[in-house]
């Protein structure tokens, strides 16, 4: 089959549309307590204004930063852990190029980002489980 004949998978057909958006001022634990879609393992951090940009935790950055430290996880807030400005994906995006481009900054998954509002999360796992396995 030649590349021009295969099927063109888009971010938005693996991507996760269940996460959490959280306020950068909260602490981690607060945080931790509201989530409600764990299987993300990252939470979104919301913009404070237009001219603002959104942040990302990821679960693992709690674990390095916070519990590592020996930080307590109720005095430390969501902004000191935080990174900020995050890569973000076109929901557009062919699967291929979103792999590559994950690949290219080092990062395990991003903000999905249409009309300047995060609508979804995607990572590696949904772009092979469900870009390469399902379709």
């Amino acid at each position: 089959m030649m590349s021009s004949e295969r099927k063109i998978i888009r971010v938005r057909d693996v991507m996760k549309d269940n996460f959490d958006m959280i306020d950068g001022r909260v602490t981690v634990m607060d945080a931790l307590r509201t989530m409600k879609h764990v299987e993300t393992k990252s939470l979104v951090v919301n913009k404070r204004h237009d001219d603002d940009e959104y942040g990302m935790v990821l679960i693992s950055d709690i674990a390095k930063k916070v519990l590592a430290k020996d930080r307590s996880p109720d005095r430390v807030n969501v902004y000191e852990i935080m990174a900020k400005p995050i890569f973000s994906v076109d929901p557009d995006m062919d699967i291929r190029y979103c792999a590559r481009y994950l690949e290219n900054f080092g990062l395990s998954r991003a903000p999905v980002v249409e009309n300047k509002k995060v609508i979804g999360i995607v990572s590696f796992a949904d772009l092979v489980l469900k870009g390469l396995v399902h379709f």
